[in-house]
């Protein structure tokens, strides 16, 4: 089997801003009355979409947020980024390395992803070719994002290949019948996560850049590889 498709998530995979992004919504979300720490929108949220998070939350608070709270968690996340945001260390020479057609896949809003990827200096290396959730009915867990991508690039789901940091989007990836290697090489990955990416259904998890040229090769030699080996 070879792959005819590369699919990189953006945040936590691409760049590294999970965290960067937690801070914006915990303090957004605080600002109008719902306290919530860094952390508890990391462990909730991560892989979400906006969309989706903002429906979880309002359904819990039995109100609506403002209809300006994305532009304020937009606003908030593009000045951090602004000093904070750098990509992942190695990720720029891996996907040159890739000799495959690549995409991004990412739950942001197209500016965002945009954003985040020209401060990281990697927005000429993946366009045009950057899908985002708010082009398809339901984000991540969902498949539709990564079954629009596949589309769009015209390639088979079962001979993609997608580049993950969270359960919702290895298991949204793993649900469009696409073969995930999880990433859990991000500053907010905390102890357990490569085991709860793997227990989503990655095929195997590695948390080294340097290490996903020779990992695509290997994955596509074993098609069937179980779920449960780490690199590394």
């Amino acid at each position: 089997m070879n792959f005819d498709l590369v699919i990189f998530d953006c945040d936590g995979v691409l760049v590294d801003s999970e965290v960067i992004s937690c801070r914006a919504h915990a303090q957004t979300l605080a600002r109008h009355g719902y306290p919530i720490t860094e952390a508890q929108v990391l462990e909730r949220f991560l892989g979400v979409s906006d969309r989706e998070a903002r429906q979880t939350i309002e359904r819990e608070i039995g109100r609506s947020l403002p209809d300006d709270f994305e532009a304020q968690v937009k606003e908030a996340t593009l000045k951090f980024y602004a000093g904070d945001l750098r990509a992942i260390a190695g990720v720029a020479a891996a996907i040159a390395a890739i000799g495959l057609p690549k995409c991004v896949a990412s739950s942001g809003t197209p500016e965002k992803i945009r954003h985040g990827l020209e401060c990281a200096r990697l927005y000429e290396q993946l366009s045009p070719h950057i899908f985002s959730a708010t082009q398809v009915k339901r984000g991540k867990p969902a498949p539709d994002l990564f079954l629009y991508a596949a589309n769009e690039m015209r390639a088979a789901p079962e001979r993609c290949l997608v580049i993950e940091d969270s359960v919702p989007g290895v298991t949204g990836a793993v649900a469009a019948g696409m073969t995930v290697l999880g990433f859990h090489g991000g500053s907010h990955c905390l102890p357990g996560h490569a085991e709860k990416l793997l227990a989503a259904g990655a095929a195997l998890v590695f948390e080294d850049m340097r290490e996903l040229p020779d990992l695509v090769g290997k994955v596509a030699q074993k098609p069937g590889l179980n779920a449960g080996f780490s690199a590394g």
